[in-house]
């Protein structure tokens, strides 16, 4: 269990996100946090990052990885498909 609120988690996501943007952004992609929510982070991934068939291994070995180093071991990415923003109870 994380011993966090969603709300004690934003700030931090950000950061850490906020770090990894460069590297994606390298190749062209890009990634928008959009919020977390019972531990799970939600972001959006963009630019040449979608579709890409590496993406699944950037959120899994790049994002979630550096996300459970930075804050908590249980953390969770989710990527969320363009148009399902305000939907992400559906996922």
């Amino acid at each position: 269990m994380i011993p966090f609120s969603d709300e004690d988690l934003m700030e931090p996501v950000k950061r850490t996100i906020d770090k990894i943007r460069p590297s994606l952004a390298l190749d062209g992609g890009d990634i928008e946090f959009i919020t977390v929510k019972n531990g799970k982070v939600y972001v959006q991934l963009k630019g040449a990052c979608i579709g890409c068939a590496s993406s699944g291994n950037t959120l899994k070995y790049g994002v979630e990885r550096q996300l459970k180093i930075d804050i908590h071991p249980e953390l969770e990415v989710v990527n969320v498909p363009f148009g399902m923003e305000n939907d992400i109870d559906k996922l």
